[in-house]
């Protein structure tokens, strides 16, 4: 085990979205806060659970600073 490995949950960047349309394979393209639309999938937990989401749903997403093109759909507001 290595001591330089980051904590995930530290180098994750979390923001509020809405989800603006479907795509295939539980995939969505969602508008961040500052209007750029990017790719988000859905969580293992909220696919278990049968979360649905649909078009115009606020979400949580956690996006990588590696890849900020791509993010995870954590929560959905109700």
């Amino acid at each position: 085990m290595s001591k330089n490995n980051l904590n995930e949950t530290e180098s994750k960047i979390e923001i509020e979205a809405k989800v603006v349309e479907l795509l295939s394979n539980d995939k969505f393209k969602v508008e961040l806060p500052n209007k750029k639309t990017i790719i988000a999938y859905v969580s293992g937990k909220i696919r278990i659970n049968n979360i649905r989401i649909l078009p115009g749903d606020k979400v949580r997403i956690e996006l990588s600073p590696y890849d900020p093109t791509q993010a995870r759909i954590t929560y959905r507001f109700k």
